[in-house]
């Protein structure tokens, strides 16, 4: 019988061993339990200012964010956390806003040393960050692993979404240098509490965790990195608990429209390819772009005029200004008073009756007083409600542009209608881009897009700097637009499709050309409303 008991004892310790090596906790840095800490942090962060003991720093510039160096104590339960967390499943993550790779949530994970840091985090260090804000944060559990390698990115943004208080990051990095890229860059705001420039850079070291609280201000992005051979590894989440109060969201203005200028087809005739103004050309261009509600009219100016402008856009006297801010749009917009005459040139074409006439012609929109009538768009209406039900996610589209818009658009025309458009010339560059917003969905409005890029002769699809358009609200990509040297491009899209331009990363950077200038490309971008 001793025998026996013996044994069942002997297995009952080694259940509770296994137990306890699963339910392993981290032990965190000593300075998560000095009081004397606790009280300076809390005290500091109250009045905005600055304090730092040993490995622990807090600054309140541009917003309060604190960095603690040797977060875990032990070394190798870090090493160990590190193979355990490479080991998971990573999901590649891109849209307007990042392109990296994150692991399923980690909430229910069952290893030993995410476990055991998790129950750290959300235990012990998030009842230090509660007494330190004075605010009771809940036991949520959100957080999740992320690698970050060769140009990844996370572009500028404030984390504000319902219960988030405050973010954290711990990285799990090799030795890392600022031209690795990667930085946690935090922004300045202006005036509206929108973001305005970079004024600190955090370059992430082994076994550090950085904290800020979530506010109207905390504007912050990872830099690209920009390492070829390096993994920058992070486990990030947040607490959850009462948000701050946020003031009402900045409305930007919007571009101010414009009606056509009064040119006649002698422009047309001057700068574009004699093909698109063959009449029974443009018929077929208009079957095809009412198929899809897109369309790429390739070679679109004459040969010596495009060679002209390209050569024009790269001189040094044009004038360009920045266009942001940084938590929607990143590139350059041209000062048209300080640029060559061709390229006035060019603006006016786009902007001329004789243009907006013929964009009519290409698309069967009502752009100009001798486009189709309203009978006419009643007729496409009945063929278009006949094949809405089959095709691509493209041709789906292409239907309900026909069909919905064209109902919504006669229902808006009135015996006076005036067609407007907005432009831009724009110059892209690596880090240039464009993000979606909640202005975009709100102002969203049937609209046709125009692009013709310049000088991206050498451009490549993974270089970034295409046009993407989703469906509002969903991830479902309706359509990608390259950037395509003299290819006009013209898009037809309704209030449920958002557009951006996707981030240029590094690579951009690497053309095996002697001008550095050649590294950049130009786009005319406008947008016609009937």
């Amino acid at each position: 019988m001793s025998c026996k008991r013996q044994l069942g004892d002997s297995e009952n310790v080694k259940k509770i061993k296994k137990r306890n090596k699963r339910e392993e906790i981290a032990k965190l840095s000593p300075l998560i339990e000095d009081e004397d800490v606790k009280r300076g942090v809390k005290e500091a962060w109250s009045q905005q200012a600055s304090y730092s003991h040993g490995g622990l720093e807090l600054n309140c510039y541009p917003f309060p964010h604190c960095i603690i160096r040797n977060f875990i104590q032990s070394d190798s339960f870090t090493e160990n956390l590190k193979r355990e967390l490479l080991e998971l499943n990573f999901h590649e993550k891109s849209n307007d806003l990042y392109k990296f790779k994150q692991s399923d949530d980690l909430k229910k994970r069952k290893e030993t040393h995410i476990t055991g840091l998790r129950a750290a985090i959300f235990g012990q260090f998030r009842t230090w960050m509660g007494e330190v804000l004075g605010v009771d944060l809940e036991p949520t559990v959100d957080i999740s692993c992320a690698k970050y390698q060769y140009t990844d990115v996370l572009l500028c943004h404030d984390d504000e979404l319902e219960g988030r208080r405050v973010a954290f990051i711990l990285y799990l990095v090799p030795s890392w240098e600022i031209s690795d890229g990667g930085t946690l860059d935090l922004f300045s705001t202006d005036g509206n509490f929108q973001p305005d420039n970079v004024v600190k850079s955090l370059v992430p070291s082994w076994n550090t965790l950085v904290l800020f609280e979530v506010s109207p201000t905390s504007f912050h992005q990872v830099a690209e990195v920009l390492s070829e051979d390096k993994c920058r590894l992070s486990l990030s989440g947040w607490f959850h608990g009462p948000s701050l109060e946020r003031p009402p969201r900045h409305i930007e203005p919007p571009l101010l429209r414009s009606p056509h200028l009064p040119r006649d087809e002698t422009l047309l005739l001057e700068w574009l390819n004699p093909l698109y103004l063959d009449a029974e050309y443009q018929a077929q261009v208009q079957e095809e772009f009412e198929d899809s509600s897109e369309i790429q009219l390739k070679n679109f100016l004459k040969e010596e005029k495009f060679k002209e402008l390209n050569e024009a856009l790269r001189l040094a006297e044009n004038k360009w200004t920045k266009c942001g801010p940084p938590n929607k749009r990143c590139y350059e917009t041209a000062l048209l008073e300080s640029s060559p005459e061709c390229v006035s040139a060019c603006w006016e074409l786009l902007r001329s009756e004789a243009f907006f006439l013929l964009l009519s012609n290409f698309t069967g929109l009502r752009l100009h007083y001798l486009s189709p009538s309203e009978e006419d768009c009643e007729e496409e209406v009945d063929e278009a409600q006949a094949r809405e039900t089959t095709g691509s996610p493209t041709e789906k589209l292409a239907s309900k542009n026909t069909k919905e818009n064209m109902i919504q658009r006669t229902s808006d025309w009135g015996e006076n209608f005036t067609p407007v458009c907005v432009g831009e010339l724009r110059r892209w560059t690596h880090g240039g881009y464009t993000l979606l917003h909640d202005g975009d969905a709100s102002r969203a409005e049937y609209a046709l897009d125009l692009l013709l890029p310049l000088g991206c002769s050498d451009w490549q699809p993974d270089f970034g700097g295409f046009t993407s358009y989703v469906a509002n609200e969903e991830d479902e990509e309706l359509l990608t637009v390259y950037p395509e040297e003299n290819s006009l491009a013209l898009v037809y899209r309704d209030k449920e499709t958002l557009k951006f331009v996707k981030h240029i990363n590094h690579r951009s950077s690497t053309l095996p050309i002697g001008d550095a200038c050649m590294q950049t490309f130009f786009d005319f971008s406008f947008v016609y409303y009937e």
